[in-house]
């Protein structure tokens, strides 16, 4: 049985607290948050679990073996290296860090104490994204050309961060998964219209080493409310719409062929196939993140989402807000293995 120690009993934590308060093999044993309110409100639906407003209560129990963490994202550095070198597993809420040098040195503590890290990359345990990484690794949609997302929506307008590092990380980390590398250069634009410094709205580019291209538009100034990927390949298309309740996936039977650009009389067609929509059984994408926590812990797995899988985003992040605040400039990432090579 794991003992859990949780940090943020906001909108997002009451989903966590939830859902680790049901788990088998878990106990949330206290809650922390600084809000009164927030407390009271977890005392009055899960009277068994403690909370306090020290996080110092949670570090100083010895009964709890993890830390889940989902505060502001500001406080997931300080937060999560005082859990760490308190000897606790940690799961954190995305984004992993606010700069990749903080990043690194979350994943080398938690690599040199031995623990568990886990981000919550919440996308990747969805049951949609993970016919999309079956569907690019088996060929079926051929060579995959471009990638690109929406993420839009009015609201939740937040002023401790901007649309690109509250929104971009659940795409982005779906884009490094199914492409299984990380962009050689990134370039962005933002504007801020609601209030100064905050972007509202964001437009990345990423570039990859075999042509690849992915693009992603985030916001929370928008009339429409949209959670879309759409893959484009050579063989086949295919599109990823979470907002959708029961057709979240749709793979299009259509492409290109006859293309030669090295004789005379180059010639395109179109090709137009049926459309399919594959069966997919709905398990809670969170529920699943966090009994995959829970097993990593108690088996001594590695995490899906672990330390290095949250750098790679943070990495990507950091390079999307540089690219930003130097007029939409390419800003190169260090060539690095192939996420599928760690």
């Amino acid at each position: 049985m794991l003992k859990i120690g949780l940090v943020g009993a906001g909108d997002w934590g009451k989903n966590l607290i939830r859902i680790f308060h049901q788990l088998r093999d878990a106990r949330l044993a206290c809650c922390c948050d600084l809000d009164l309110k927030r407390r009271e409100t977890v005392t009055g639906s899960y009277p068994g679990v403690k909370v306090t407003a020290r996080f110092e209560d949670i570090l100083e129990d010895a009964s709890v073996g993890a830390v889940v963490i989902c505060s502001s994202a500001v406080t997931h550095y300080p937060l999560t290296m005082a859990a760490l070198k308190a000897g606790k597993h940690v799961y954190v809420e995305k984004p992993l860090a606010l700069g990749s040098a903080q990043a690194e040195e979350m994943k080398a503590l938690a690599e040199r104490m031995g623990l568990k890290l886990m981000v919550g990359h919440l996308l990747l345990y969805h049951p949609a994204v993970k016919i999309l990484k079956e569907l690019v690794e088996s060929g079926d949609l051929g060579q995959v050309f471009y990638i690109y997302s929406q993420r839009v929506n009015l609201g939740k307008i937040r002023h401790d961060e901007n649309a690109l590092w509250s929104f971009a990380p659940h795409d982005i980390s779906v884009i490094l998964h199914l492409l299984g590398q990380e962009p050689v250069s990134v370039s962005a634009r933002g504007e801020s219209y609601l209030q100064q410094g905050i972007e509202d709205v964001v437009f990345v580019n990423m570039k990859f080493a075999d042509h690849k291209m992915a693009q992603l538009q985030v916001s929370w100034l928008d009339p429409h409310k949209v959670r879309k990927i759409t893959i484009v390949g050579s063989k086949k298309m295919v599109v990823f719409d979470d907002v959708e309740s029961t057709e979240k996936l749709k793979i299009f039977d259509k492409g290109v062929s006859g293309v030669s650009y090295e004789s005379y009389g180059d010639s395109i067609t179109l090709r137009f196939g049926d459309i399919s929509i594959p069966y997919i059984t709905m398990t809670e994408p969170l529920r699943v993140e966090c009994q995959h926590f829970v097993d990593c812990v108690l088996k001594d797995r590695r995490p899906l989402t672990d330390g290095e899988d949250g750098v790679r985003v943070v990495r990507v992040l950091e390079a999307a807000q540089h690219s930003m605040e130097n007029d939409g400039k390419p800003i190169s990432l260090e060539m690095s293995p192939p996420v599928g090579e760690r």
